[in-house]
């Protein structure tokens, strides 16, 4: 008789990933197995509290019912056609996704970079043809601290030397300003600039809000300069900082939007640009494309995340269980934590670096079974699915207080 294979741990899968996976990632050590809601398993059998949502990948939650039955529903169906064909999730994905963020056209990706690259390159060609920007001059503005993704474009303006460094040379057409610096963009915009692209929020620079007032002034700056407002919502937008999309704070309207994570639900990588007719309309057959983007399956997971959305329950959830988080961090200031920012359920916290750094802070939080991640120095960001109870909130920071106690 054949003995049973001997089932690995959680230290065999991160031995075994170590001499055949690239070290582009430095993850906590937790294998994860198996998830429902906001509650991830281990190989083992230990549960964690999910506190970081993939990112806002998981802004519904880890399988949330709607989305995993529009996967299978289409899975039995129709997985890919490329966009060589038409399918029929498309027109509704893009109708329905028009009409929630108030703009004309869609362009459909997969990735959050892919929606970067094709916001660049459809600025571009609209500076050229409508903007009349000679060829081959025009200009991006961008904020320092960015984080827009990894491709080679993206990190060649990005101010994070651990993105840049060994990935020479870069890409010529931006201009890099302070974030939160109205005079500082107003200076860098000129007769050749396409478009200034921001995050409403910048995450990864660790959950940094603008002032109030400083998206009117772009969108104010922009349109005076005749050039585009492009907002980079793949963090930010789709419910988790308790509107449909952060610039909403401010009624602001950009010229496009960039969008990815939470689109696809947390099953499949879905993004999109998102824009007026006017500044899509620029793309002709040929121009731009993408084999996977648009693919049956994802529309049809994009419009039921979609139709979660036009409940306005998320919203209200990010909006309502926000004020707890904050409460929570509020009463840990002094304790631990030097200092936070906050907007729905989205938080970057301040770690006395004398309790630890942002690593080893997220290394005892796992051990106590609420997973989160820091980012630079002693910061860590927590953005729960918005799908987490009261309750499971305030157990979280109970946690973090606990943590926070054990090491000062």
């Amino acid at each position: 008789m054949t003995a049973p294979a001997r089932t690995r741990t959680s230290a065999d899968l991160i031995r075994a990933e170590e001499p055949v996976l690239a070290h582009n990632y430095h993850p906590l050590p937790v294998v994860v197995a198996r998830a429902e809601g906001v509650w991830v398993e281990d190989v083992e059998g230990r549960r964690y509290l999910d506190m970081l949502a993939g990112y806002s990948a998981l802004n519904f939650g880890h399988r949330h019912p709607a989305l995993i039955e529009a996967a299978h529903r289409q899975l039995d169906q129709l997985t890919l056609t490329s966009r060589a064909f038409h399918n029929d999730k498309l027109a509704r994905f893009a109708e329905s996704l028009a009409e929630l963020t108030g703009l004309d056209m869609v362009l459909p990706m997969n990735t959050g970079a892919e929606a970067v690259e094709s916001g660049i390159k459809v600025a571009r060609k609209w500076a050229y043809e409508v903007k009349g920007v000679p060829a081959d001059q025009a200009t991006i503005v961008v904020a320092a601290d960015n984080f827009h993704g990894r491709t080679t474009t993206i990190v060649s303006f990005s101010t994070d030397e651990s993105a840049r460094a060994g990935f020479g040379p870069f890409t010529p057409g931006f201009r890099i300003v302070p974030y939160n610096d109205l005079a500082a963009l107003e200076a860098a915009v000129d007769e050749t600039t396409a478009a200034v692209l921001i995050e409403p929020i910048q995450g990864e620079a660790g959950v940094v809000i603008p002032d109030d007032g400083y998206l009117t002034g772009v969108r104010e700056l922009t349109r005076r300069a005749g050039c585009l407002f492009i907002a980079d919502e793949i963090q930010s937008g789709l419910g988790r900082t308790g509107r449909t999309l952060a610039v909403e704070h401010e009624a602001v309207v950009p010229d496009m939007l960039l969008l990815g994570k939470a689109l696809g639900g947390g099953i499949v990588p879905v993004s999109a640009v998102v824009a007026s007719r006017e500044v899509l309309g620029v793309l002709r057959p040929g121009e731009h494309g993408s084999t996977f983007g648009g693919n049956p399956l994802a529309a049809a997971v994009g419009s039921a995340v979609v139709e979660l959305l036009e409940t306005g329950e998320f919203q209200c959830r990010a909006t309502e269980l926000g004020a707890t988080l904050r409460e929570g961090l509020a009463a840990l200031e002094g304790r631990g934590v030097r200092g936070f920012r906050a907007r729905g359920l989205w938080a970057g916290v301040d770690i006395d670096p004398a309790i630890g750094t942002g690593r080893e802070i997220s290394e005892r939080l796992m051990r106590e079974g609420i997973l989160v991640k820091d980012t630079h120095g002693s910061t860590i960001r927590l953005a729960p699915p918005l799908t987490i109870t009261d309750g499971e909130l305030r157990a979280a920071l109970g946690t973090l207080e606990k943590v926070l106690a054990e090491g000062a």
